[in-house]
């Protein structure tokens, strides 16, 4: 499994690109820019929550690949379809995204990347009720829900200080030696924080 990061332009977001070199597929997290990624072979986009700077190329992308399949939690759903919830109101090109090809995600879900490579989730709120958490055995895409040395942002809509201490010690808890994929910043392993 190959994983690669791209950072947008608005924010600094990240968007990764999870590929296998024995496959001609890949799977996205989180979609900002979309003119890296259109001429690929895109299975799906795992939402690690449904900020603007996270989602903002979703309509454009799916535009032209139909067949992609948007992976978010239930609230994750409902403020895709929101701009209030997804923040884009406060932006220049506020969105809603509504369509049929979305999947909702719980906590322990799996999804299988290619034969034997699956991806687990973990419900990790307090950035936002949308957080998801999502990793492999080498790899775990936090989000916003925990990005190495930064305190986790709380002060937005729907965001709760508590379950933003509670989703970082979960995390903690299953970091290892994964590489940690954060929505903003470097990929890194894990650092002890003091």
């Amino acid at each position: 499994m190959l994983v690669t990061k791209h950072i947008n332009s608005i924010f600094n977001s990240n968007t990764y690109l999870i590929g296998h070199e024995s496959f001609d597929y890949c799977w996205l997290v989180d979609i900002g820019d979309v003119k890296p990624f259109l001429n690929l072979n895109v299975k799906g986009i795992f939402l690690t929550h449904s900020h603007f700077d996270h989602i903002y190329g979703i309509n454009e992308f799916v535009d032209k690949n139909v067949d992609c399949i948007i992976y978010t939690s239930e609230f994750g759903k409902e403020a895709l379809c929101s701009e209030k919830l997804n923040l884009s109101k406060y932006h220049e090109s506020p969105l809603k995204y509504d369509r049929d090809n979305i999947k909702t995600l719980r906590n322990q879900d799996q999804i299988e990347l290619f034969p034997d490579i699956f991806l687990e989730v973990i419900e990790t709120p307090g950035h936002c009720k949308s957080c998801l958490t999502y990793f492999t055995d080498d790899y775990i895409f936090t989000g916003d829900s925990y990005i190495p040395g930064i305190k986790v942002v709380t002060n937005l809509p729907k965001g709760n200080k508590i379950q933003a201490q509670e989703s970082v010690e979960k995390i903690k808890n299953i970091i290892g030696t994964k590489f940690i994929c954060p929505g903003h910043g470097d990929i890194s392993k894990f650092i002890i924080e003091s």
